[in-house]
């Protein structure tokens, strides 16, 4: 019987009740499937046929012991997505190849380690902008501002950010947030699975400073793409590093611009919620095409 692991971290390390849906669904088809915490220093990977990696909401901490968690696993077993599409796609920079490649994007500019800042101003283009550190997760760090408020909110919290020796990535808040929400897309097995509403998460002000754990509880609702969402996502989603039949999950979040055109808020290949109870059958599509890749 194939055993798989569920990677975790230490806070969720029997996986919330998303994931867990994955545990009897993977049983349904002769796999073996236990949550492990990615950190534990007992754990042999080289007894698993695959590492799914899941909840290791934690990575953000220790990036560089993360990335060599998953060369070491690459090396010992079948991780699920391979460590190459974790690297890239860990830290945000990865929409600048994105939208060099021409996809749909939201304006992005990034504000790199060290920068002097002292002269720094918000775009003027926009009525809300949002501040984030370029590798994070769970919205932490995240704060939306407002181009009417004093720039020095703005300045002091991409300085520390900077100083901490992290890259600042400042996109325009998108109205449509507000009223339409984000559509985030599903690919399992390198096809189209379900989609789901995310409501909106940032207020103006500091409110990404206060994240309680490792992220935002978010409003999630199923949700009928468009065909232009649908059309966008796969699109983006082939510019994985190796195409998207290189990876057993991705997560497309989109959001409509000022022209209702879908544009790329960001692309989920390392540890995304995966909604897996919002859509019927969606653990035994997930399921299924881990065990194609086990099989493969």
């Amino acid at each position: 019987m194939p055993r798989v692991a569920l990677a975790s971290c230490e806070q969720f390390p029997e996986l919330d009740a998303e994931d867990r849906l994955l545990i009897p669904a993977l049983a349904a088809l002769g796999i073996d499937a236990v949550p492990e915490v990615w950190t534990d220093a007992s754990i042999d990977w080289v007894t698993f046929d695959a590492v799914v990696v899941r909840e290791t909401w934690d990575y953000t901490t220790n990036l560089e012991a993360f990335l060599s968690w998953t060369r070491h696993v690459h090396e010992v077993s079948v991780l699920m997505n391979p460590p190459d599409v974790i690297a890239w796609n860990v830290d945000k920079h990865y929409l600048q190849d994105l939208e060099h490649a021409g996809m749909s994007v939201v304006p992005t500019s990034f504000i790199e380690p060290g920068a002097d800042v002292t002269d720094w101003l918000p775009p003027a283009d926009c009525q809300d902008y949002v501040v984030k550190p370029a590798i994070s997760c769970g919205s932490q760090d995240t704060i939306r501002y407002s181009t009417a408020a004093p720039d020095d909110l703005a300045r002091d919290h991409v300085r520390r950010l900077v100083d901490e020796d992290r890259a600042v990535i400042v996109q325009p808040y998108l109205d449509s947030v507000d009223t339409d929400g984000e559509t985030a897309l599903l690919f399992f097995g390198g096809e189209f699975s379900h989609a789901v509403r995310k409501g909106p998460l940032l207020v103006r002000g500091v409110e990404g400073e206060r994240v309680e754990g490792l992220f935002v509880p978010e409003q999630i609702d199923p949700l009928e793409p468009t065909l232009d969402e649908l059309v966008t996502a796969r699109a983006i989603a082939e510019c994985i590093p190796g195409g998207l039949s290189n990876v057993v999950y991705a997560r497309v979040d989109l959001i409509a611009d000022q022209y209702g055109t879908p544009r790329l808020l960001e692309l989920e290949l390392s540890e995304p919620s995966l909604f897996l109870s919002h859509s019927e059958g969606a653990a035994d599509r997930l399921a299924a095409a881990i065990a194609s890749r086990l099989g493969g």
